[in-house]
Formats: C-alpha cells, sequence, structure tokens
C-alpha cells in the first residue's frame, strides 16, 4: 500500500505473519484483517510483521487499510506472482459457479 517493492528478506531476524486473502472490502476478508489488527500487540510482542497479500491493486489496499485503521502492510500482487508461488490460487466454487481465485491461508516464517 506503500507503492514500494517489499522482499521477505527486508525482514531477515523477525518472525513474518504472511496472510493471503480474496479481496479488499469484503465481509471475510474485512473480519480476518481487523482480527489481525486487534492481536496486532500479541504479534508485536513476539516480533513479528504481518503482511497481508491479494491480488488488489495498491490504491485499493490504501483505501482499505485507512477505512480499518489497519497497522500493517497490505501488499498488492496483482499478477499474482507470488501467490501462484505458494500455491493459493485455487479453482473455487459459488453458487455451482467454478472460478480462479485466492484461497484465504496463513503462512508463519520464523526467523
Amino acid at each position: 500500500q506503500n507503492e514500494k517493492e517489499i522482499s521477505l528478506s527486508d525482514y531477515k531476524g523477525k518472525n513474518v505473519i504472511l496472510y493471503f486473502y480474496p479481496k479488499d472490502n469484503t465481509s471475510g476478508c474485512t473480519a480476518e484483517a481487523c482480527s489481525f489488527r486487534n492481536d496486532f500487540p500479541k504479534f508485536k510482542k513476539v516480533e513479528a510483521v504481518i503482511l497481508g497479500v491479494s491480488p488488489d491493486s495498491v490504491e485499493s489496499h490504501k483505501k482499505f487499510a485507512k477505512k480499518y485503521n489497519l497497522n500493517f502492510s497490505l501488499l498488492a500482487d496483482e499478477d499474482k506472482e507470488v501467490i501462484k508461488k505458494y500455491d493459493v490460487w485455487k479453482e473455487k466454487s459459488m453458487y455451482g459457479r467454478k472460478y480462479m481465485g485466492v484461497e484465504r491461508s496463513t503462512f508463519i516464517i520464523d526467523s
């Protein structure tokens, strides 16, 4: 959301909570982001950094983070490069219709 490229190596020595979510401003994704926001002090206590990733744009992330006062970074992966590397781009089904989308997933990467 800050319009700069991020690499996990930027967080060497830290624990990283890397979570993937389908879309900004949807009910489930908003609840998940707000849960991370509310528990932020617990993560900070164990020197963990929270990074949220979705295929939304940087602009969408800025609005989403501001609207819900998110205190961690949201990363835009519009070309789904990282999403696919973590194998969370999956076939999904809703109301009998199949489509591709992000499978909600969280990875804990320790230092």
